[in-house]
């Protein structure tokens, strides 16, 4: 397989260490994107034995969310310190203690404070998650490696639901948490034998800004969430002046820090800053659509939420096919060309999802997913390659922070935008043209670097030899 052969030349680990590497953060990242797909479908489950109210039960997937959203920039920030290897095996094993309490929880409280220990272990592992493919596989492979972890998260997404449905069938909840424990271990064994030992950087570490960070994040998240459950304006309000307040303090202390957390400066590269844009707003729309197609395939049309959950495959599935070859093809053609077109398909999927109605069957829908996951599995590995190899290599934690941030932050925007639209009294489909036009900047922000991403691309074959 062309991923594990070693060329003479080539940066990241030989072939034979890169495979168990590799195999070390797919199961990790399987962990974390199975276990949140599981959970969101148990949760009436788990309320019911647990005796919880619907809103109380919500906080079981909040409280993790909330907690990994906060500690992503302060993991990416810490592993200059410690080493990525270092905050990998320390995330996985948070996480699996975490899963393991959760388990064992018999009441609401104790299940959410696991939630929290595993949200901060999937803040660690999340956080540096890119960086180490990059530090694993050589350059010219970088596309490929970023379209393997597409495949993987799409994978994650797609079998998640129908698992928790099938475990559901047969025992407890808490198996749905027990489940994380073999994939961890199994990770743990891989990620000690074959993660890359890096050199730790020397200096301090940014103590006020990881607080401001982890604020400003928490605080944005809490606003979102509220907006997204039509909680009273004066709440809204105090969290998004939170939220302002504690950002400026995070911008102006990473402009005067010795050692910033996040070095204000890599903004300065526009390939990296547009890729982010286009990333993050791609995402508002992917966040935004899941939960307005759950609340229409659930109230207009009837189904129940395993049967929803079935409908969003073709999403996943799609992009398990797409993206391993979009990611190929990024490391030989220009990736913002890939992108773009990937937009324009979301693009036209999202707009046919918004012209379905109540009268159309089931296929009508499945195909306009279909092409909705097709276009977002062109566009994101060939945008997280441009978002990695924008930067330096010293600078790769912080372009994975950055990229867990963003994808993060742009879901939860789009889930509050469905939910501030249905408080209006909206229709489900308004908040699909929204996602259209969210989706329409991401377009104009990857064509407008198009010229910058050729001009790499022809350094790059400049400096291979044309490789």
């Amino acid at each position: 397989m062309r991923l594990f052969e070693t060329r003479p030349g080539d940066d990241g680990l030989p072939g034979p260490k890169r495979a168990l590497a590799v195999l070390a953060l797919i199961t990790g990242t399987l962990m974390a994107v199975v276990d949140t797909t599981m959970i969101n479908l148990a949760l009436p489950t788990i309320a019911a034995d647990l005796n919880a109210s619907p809103a109380r039960a919500v906080w079981i997937t909040n409280m993790f969310q909330v907690v990994c959203a906060a500690f992503l920039l302060v993991f990416a920030g810490i592993s200059e310190l410690a080493t990525r290897r270092r905050i990998y095996l320390f995330g996985l094993t948070t996480f699996m203690l975490g899963a393991l309490g959760a388990a064992l929880s018999r009441n609401l409280d104790v299940l959410l404070a696991f939630r929290a220990l595993q949200g901060l272990g999937a803040a660690a592992t999340l956080s540096i998650g890119p960086s180490l493919y990059r530090a694993i596989f050589p350059s010219r492979l970088l596309g490929s490696a970023l379209g393997l972890s597409a495949l993987v998260v799409a994978g994650g997404y797609a079998a998640g639901p129908t698992l928790s449905g099938v475990i559901l069938s047969f025992v407890n909840w808490p198996w749905l948490f027990a489940l994380n424990l073999p994939l961890g271990l199994c990770s743990l064994w891989f990620a000690h034998r074959a993660l890359p030992r890096d050199k730790p950087r020397q200096g301090s570490f940014d103590v006020a800004g990881a607080l401001l960070s982890m604020l400003m994040l928490a605080s944005f998240f809490l606003a979102m969430d509220a907006v997204g459950h039509a909680a009273p304006l004066w709440q809204v309000g105090a969290w998004v002046v939170l939220c302002v307040a504690s950002s400026a303090g995070f911008i102006a202390r990473q402009r005067r820090a010795p050692y910033p957390l996040l070095p204000l400066s890599v903004f300065g590269e526009k390939r990296f800053t547009l890729a982010v844009s286009a990333s993050g707003l791609a995402f508002i729309g992917q966040g935004l659509t899941f939960v307005a197609l759950s609340f229409f395939y659930q109230e207009q049309m009837g189904f129940t939420p395993l049967e929803t959950a079935w409908l969003f495959t073709p999403w996943p599935l799609a992009i398990m096919l797409v993206g391993p070859l979009a990611g190929r093809l990024a490391d030989h053609i220009n990736p913002s060309t890939l992108s773009s077109v990937g937009l324009g398909l979301l693009i036209a999927g999202l707009v046919a999802l918004a012209l379905v109605d109540e009268s159309m069957g089931v296929a009508e829908s499945l195909w306009r997913t279909a092409l909705c996951g097709i276009g977002f599995g062109l566009f994101q590995p060939p945008n997280n390659r441009e978002m990695m190899s924008s930067l330096p290599p010293e600078r790769s934690a912080n372009v994975s922070g950055v990229m867990s941030t963003v994808r993060t932050v742009g879901q939860s925007i789009g889930v509050a935008l469905v939910g501030a639209a249905l408080a209006l009294g909206l229709a489900v489909q308004v908040t699909l043209w929204l996602g259209a036009a969210t989706s329409g900047l991401a377009l104009l922000a990857s064509l407008s670097r198009m010229p910058l991403a050729r001009r790499a691309l022809v350094e790059r074959r400049a400096s291979s030899g044309g490789k």
